[in-house]
């Protein structure tokens, strides 16, 4: 199969239908073999039942439900599961995205891209609740992670199914998708699209989502900062402990010889920094055997980025 559209739906009954008429006609003209998966991410509307409805009149629309809300990337990573075409193209299902941007994303991959961003640069959303916050985040995800993408945030992608099925998407981790394939070489390139203003129901989105977006860019730093050398990463976080820790005992041991009580606490202290230091240096070892074995998700997605070249 050529392509998939994946797109996590969270009530989204009054757009349902517009999007799925949008989305098949930026497919249908393209001449591909394709799929559209719409994953009812524990809708309380009836966007599973106007979904359902659908499929059965179409057998290249799959529909897959969660029993509850999970949220938007897992409802996105279902939808990348089980997708069959050799590109991915994700994307919103409240019709601020647009499908006619798919060809576009394609064109684009064709020039050897294994990943394709979207990038909204005439955004139609709120200035203070979604803008800004959306402008600070993208700087401070560039920064961190080294990846400079303009629209982390903007949902409309598009993958090579080999490459993005390979990354492990959990919490808010979508928007790091480039980032966590940059580690394999991932070509990454970044288009602009349209982007509307929200028709119907209400935005899933607000300033709550943002203590989430740093936790996990600060996994994402650790990943990306600690996946290729963790010895010597764990071994730097050790030092400080294990000064403490040495520092607490020579003390300790001081006081002893020059005949005054052993002071407990400080003493105490040392032996606990100081395993606190051999712990670190002991999972730095173990990280450092699991990396070299490859017998982590960064490392096979390294070596398929090699294998896909």
């Amino acid at each position: 199969m050529d392509l998939s559209v994946a797109v996590p739906l969270y009530n989204e009954e009054e757009s349902l239908v517009p999007l799925y008429n949008a989305i098949k006609e930026g497919v249908e003209g393209l001449g591909l073999e394709y799929e559209i998966i719409f994953v009812d991410d524990g809708s309380r509307d009836r966007t599973f039942e106007i979904a359902r409805d659908l499929a059965s009149k179409d057998k290249a629309l799959k529909v897959v439900k969660f029993r509850r809300n999970y949220g938007q990337t897992p409802a996105m990573s279902a939808g990348i599961d089980i997708a069959k075409g050799d590109v991915i193209v994700t994307m919103d299902g409240d019709l601020q995205n647009d499908p006619r941007d798919i060809p576009n994303f394609l064109e684009k991959m064709a020039e050897g891209y294994d990943i394709v961003v979207g990038w909204r640069h005439k955004r139609q959303d709120k200035l203070v609740t979604r803008k800004i916050p959306s402008k600070i985040a993208n700087w401070l995800i560039g920064k961190v992670t080294g990846v400079p993408i303009k629209d982390n945030g903007c949902s409309l992608k598009a993958y090579r199914r080999a490459i993005i099925q390979s990354v492990p998407l959990y919490s808010e981790m979508h928007r790091f998708i480039p980032a966590m394939t940059s580690l394999s070489g991932a070509r990454i390139a970044e288009i602009k699209v349209r982007h509307h203003a929200r028709q119907f129901g209400e935005s899933k989105y607000g300033l709550s989502r943002i203590y989430k977006v740093l936790i996990d860019l600060m996994t994402i730093k650790a990943i990306v900062s600690f996946g290729a050398r963790p010895m010597y990463w764990f071994a730097l976080l050790a030092v400080l402990p294990g000064l403490i820790g040495i520092a607490c005992l020579v003390y300790g041991f001081a006081a002893v010889f020059a005949g005054n009580p052993l002071p407990i606490s400080i003493a105490g202290s040392g032996v606990l920094f100081a395993a606190l230091s051999f712990t670190l240096l002991l999972t730095g070892a173990l990280c450092e055997l699991i990396y070299r074995t490859g017998d982590i998700d960064l490392v096979r997605l390294a070596q398929l980025g090699t294998e896909t070249r």
